[in-house]
Formats: structure tokens, sequence, C-alpha cells
């Protein structure tokens, strides 16, 4: 080895060791300091984060295609601030075409907290106000040409970031089934809510590079599952327009009306009110103050009246306690559990069949059916057809009303005499409609349902099959007592009745109770009914709560009742009686 130049190699070893171990040490340094994120920020110009990516959200489509729940895309609008040429001119377009605040603008545009490179502005701007400011955008950098002029008209800066928002092309129609969806993207009431993860779908973590070139990797995330319902646009649109001109008629506080398809258990309309826009989600409180809930359909249980009356005659004649041609002599009152029931007249009807009594809604008569019965065996029979439990209908918010038993601490004997005519028991609509659909269905109790088909990645993954869920009564005691209904509507020429069409049902007229008893000036009238009868493809529950014109249901609900069915049979396709009847007879 040359001697002569040794120390030169030690001195580069100590030179380059030297510098190694400052490098570590300033870069370290450096990290400590305050100014380290805007040096790192210029220094990483391509890094990136975790981000979590969510589906579009699933449609929701009546059962004919009609949509009812989409997505739209609406915009997030900012500012890169590093690009802003001159702030007046956004503020003040800003302001004029999007009506936010000039100086509130003006003021994060210039005077941002430290750091910060992006300014977020407003949400949920729809495309044709971006469409203006692109269009505003581009005739300034065209009138401006190359010029730097720091007064010229600019939006350099001003970015559109495009993202999903829930929307509902029928506005209000609906609402109460559907449900709505807020800006966090998550669903509250009815089927939004009820179906929130499945709409929803998964959404996915991913690694979002800064570097523009590897955009075109994002994975695609699949769509949310689309859900076909049992409604039908049609029949929901028709039928709110029956219930919203009901309610001005009678001078009604609010209505309800379901139809279900009584074999299927298929919902083909829920109509309720108060309605929301679900476009503008937001006014909630404001449509629905207080206690009024957001479904009176499933969500608000009352005594029912008469309507209740069916399933008592359904528990006595399937019993075997009572047959049509039974008869009750009715003095006009009758006593039991220390106290006396009279009718809704407070008159003597004399001796009635079985037949007459449901024709004449006698209290009296149901009454002694009841009693009769024995409680044991009639609240046996209230169970069975679901009384004082969910039906289960895949909506959320669903009460359970009230069916109050021997043993309970609030029960008296008397409760078995009036809770034979709707009086001490508390149902929700769709719990006497599940209930009916035993006398409608040959017996067959059916699970209501609106859920129809689920499709998810263009493939059918469910189809919700018509459910029995109980047999109440017997096929015979079912047809027995659909023929009973059906001749007490004919022989009192109820305005229930649709020409050329045999239908079944019952009126029910309720007072309302009060801490301080029961008030004579308001009632609940209401209205179950289903035909043809021959062949039953409706059932219809029609509630008018507190109607002012006229208390009583058969002046008020059946009427509305026979408006439904006169536009059922059309919009459904069914032929009367007569023209059905040839068809079966044949040539």
């Amino acid at each position: 080895m040359n001697h002569e130049n040794l120390w030169r190699y030690r001195t580069i070893q100590v030179l380059m060791l030297s510098i190694g171990l400052v490098i570590p040490f300033q870069m370290i340094r450096i990290q400590g300091k305050d100014q380290a994120p805007p040096i790192l920020e210029n220094t990483q110009p391509f890094q990136g984060a975790d981000r979590i990516l969510y589906p579009p959200r699933g449609e929701i489509y009546d059962r004919n295609g009609h949509l009812l729940a989409g997505n739209e895309t609406v915009y997030e609008v900012g500012v890169e601030l590093r690009d802003v040429e001159n702030p007046e001119t956004i503020a003040l377009a800003l302001s004029v075409h999007l009506g936010l605040d000039y100086d509130v603008v003006y003021t994060a545009i210039t005077e941002p907290p430290e750091y910060q490179v992006y300014m977020r502005l407003t949400d949920y701007i729809p495309a044709a106000s971006i469409a203006e400011l692109t269009t505003l955008a581009g005739k300034f950098e065209e009138d401006g040409g190359n010029l730097r002029d720091q007064n010229r008209p600019s939006l350099a800066g001003l970015t559109f970031n495009p993202h999903l928002q829930r929307s509902y092309p029928e506005s209000s129609m609906g609402s109460n089934l559907i449900g709505f969806v807020t800006s966090e993207m998550r669903g509250y009431y009815g089927i939004e809510e009820k179906y929130n993860s499945i709409l929803a779908g998964s959404p996915v973590e991913v690694w979002i590079s800064s570097n523009p070139n590897d955009a075109l990797d994002l994975p695609e995330i699949p769509p949310g599952a689309t859900l076909v319902l049992t409604i039908d646009r049609e029949v929901q649109a028709a039928i709110e327009e029956i219930l919203d001109a009901a309610l001005l008629t009678y001078g009604a506080e609010s209505g309800t009306i379901i139809v279900m398809q009584p074999q299927s258990g298929e919902i083909l309309a829920m109509v309720t009110t108060p309605r929301l826009n679900l476009n503008e989600y937001w006014n909630y409180a404001e449509v629905f103050p207080g206690e009024i809930p957001f479904n009176r359909a499933i969500s608000q249980a009352y005594e029912p009246g008469s309507v209740f009356k069916i399933l008592t005659m359904a528990a006595a004649l399937d019993a075997g306690s009572v047959t049509p041609g039974t008869t009750f002599p009715d003095p006009g009152y009758f006593i039991y559990g220390g106290a006396t029931i009279r009718n809704w007249d407070g008159g003597a009807w004399g001796v009635q069949d079985m037949t007459g009594c449901l024709q004449h809604s006698l209290n009296t008569c149901l009454a002694w059916v009841a009693t009769n019965l024995k409680s044991e065996l009639f609240y046996r029979y209230m169970q069975s057809f679901g009384l004082g439990h969910a039906t289960g209908i895949d909506l959320t918010g669903e009460e359970t009303g009230r069916l109050k038993l021997p043993g309970d601490s609030d029960w008296y004997p008397v409760d078995l005499a009036t809770n034979a005519f709707g009086q001490g028991v508390a149902v929700t609509p769709i719990q006497m409609v599940m209930a009916a659909s035993a006398i409608a269905n040959e017996g067959q109790m059916v699970y209501p349902h609106l859920l129809k088909t689920m499709v998810q990645n263009g493939r059918v993954r469910h189809v919700t099959a018509p459910q029995v869920v109980g047999s109440p009564i017997s096929a015979q005691t079912a047809r027995t007592l659909t023929e009973m209904l059906t001749i007490s509507l004919e022989n009192e020429a109820s305005l229930s009745l649709v020409e050329g069409y045999r239908i079944a049902g019952k009126t029910g007229t309720a007072q309302i109770p009060t801490p301080y008893g029961y008030n004579p000036n308001q009632t609940n009238a209401s209205f179950v009914g289903w035909g043809p009868v021959d062949d039953p493809q409706f059932l219809v529950y029609v509630w008018i709560e507190k109607p002012s014109a006229s208390i009583w249901g058969s002046e008020v609900a059946a009427p509305v009742f026979s408006q439904v069915v006169q536009r059922l049979v059309v919009l459904m396709d069914i032929p009367p009686d007569s023209i059905r009847d040839q068809v079966t007879a044949g040539p």
C-alpha cells in the first residue's frame, strides 16, 4: 500500500461517516419542528391515505318497475386555495348562483387556517347550478386570455366534487312506508330503515394515492341491493287522493287506508297522514310534531269499535256456540260484570239472528255472544288472531297494541263483554288487516309484507313467498261469516256497496277514551271489507280519525271504502261478478 496516500483515504472515510450521521440527525430534527408539515407535504407529493369508499345505495321500485327511491349526483363546492386568483369573483358568483353569504365565502378564502390547502364551502348542490358556474368560469377564462391581472374576474381554484344523494321522484307519495335517508346516508323509518344495511351495501377501505395517474386503480364497488316492493304505484296514488279528499269532506283529523291481497299478504297500498316530502326530510319535526307517529298504519293503536265484532263472531261460529240462525232477543241492554251495556242508538231491536246482530251492529248481542263463549276460549281465539302481538311486517316502528287478559291487574269481568265490540282493546290497522285475512282467505291468516323481490348484482337473491302465520278458524267458518257479512251489507243498503260486486265487510264507530271516560262527540270511524266474495282479490281497511261532519262509521268510513273499491276494480282489472260468472260457466 502507498503509505503516502493513506491519510487521504482515512480523511475521506471520516468525512463520509460524518455525512451519514448528519443526514438522519437532520431528518429527525426537521420533523420535530413546527414547519415540518408543509416541508413534508412539498417533498412527498405522491403520498396517499386510507379511505372508505361507499357503494351507491340500492334503488327501490314498486311492483311494476316505477322508481320510488333512487340516487342523484350532487356536488360539494370548495376551493383549492393555492390556485385562487380572485376571491372576490368567487364570493360574488357563489352568492348570486348558490345564495351563499358573500362575506362568509370571502373570509373563508382569504383567511383560512394555517397550512390548509382546501376549503369546503357548501355541499349538495344540484347539477344545474354547477353547470351555470362551469359556464361562467369558462367565460371568465375566455375573456381574460393569458392576462394575470389580479383584478380580472376569475373562478380559478373553485372545485366541484360529485357524490350521490338519495332522491325520491314521487316526493311525498308513499312516504310513510318508504322512509328517508339523511345526508349521512343512513335510513330512517319505513323500508329505508328496515333494509338499511342491505340497501347501503358493503363499504370498502382502500388506499387512495395522491398521484392522479393512479386514479384508474380504484376498485369497482358493487351497489347495494335493489328492492322491488309489493306496492302498486297507481293504487297508492289513487288511495292517497281518496283519503285526502275524505279528510276534507268529513273534517277529520287524520286517516289511514290499507289495501292488501288476502291470499298472499302483499300490501298494495298503505296510505296515512300526514305525509312528508322525502326530498326535504329535514322538515320532519315540523310535519310530525309531538308524538304523531310517522306511519299510523303500524304505529298507532286505537280502540277499533264494531269492526272488531267480526272476530268475536268468527270465534263463536268456529267454536260452535252460535250458528247464523241463533237468535238473540234484544231488550236494548245487557248486564254483565256489574255494568250495563247498551246499543249504539240506545234502542231495543227485538229478536235478531246472528246476521241481524251484525247488520244492526248490536253491542248487546255481541257481548252476549262473547260471554256465552267464556273468557278462556274468547281470549284464546283473539290471541290466535294475532292481537296483542306485532304482525312482524317489514317496517320499523310497529306497535303491538293491547289485549288485556284475565289475570292482568287491570282486567275485569266486564272487559269480556266490552272487548266483544271493540271497546277496551287497542289494535293497529295492520293488526286488524292481518286478523281479517283469516276470514277473507278461507281461515288462513297471512303475514302482511312489503318486500316482493330483492335483486343483487343483476340477479334475484330473494323472493318473498306467501306465508300463512296461523289458522285461527276453519275454512267453513270463514265462508259462513263472509256470507253473513255480505248479506248484512246488502240488507241495510250500506254506503259501502259497489254496483256489480258482492262485498263482505263491517263498519265501526268507536268513542275515544279520555282520562274522564269516553267522549261521545269524538269517534274513530272504521270499515273493514273484502271482495269479490267468491274470490277475494283485495282486503281494505279504512280508519278516519275524529271526523266532525258525522261521527258514524256507516256515514264516513263506509263510503270511503266504496270509493276505494271502485278504483281498485278498475286498476286491478277485476270484472263484475256477472262477467266472471259467465266466464266460469263457459259456453
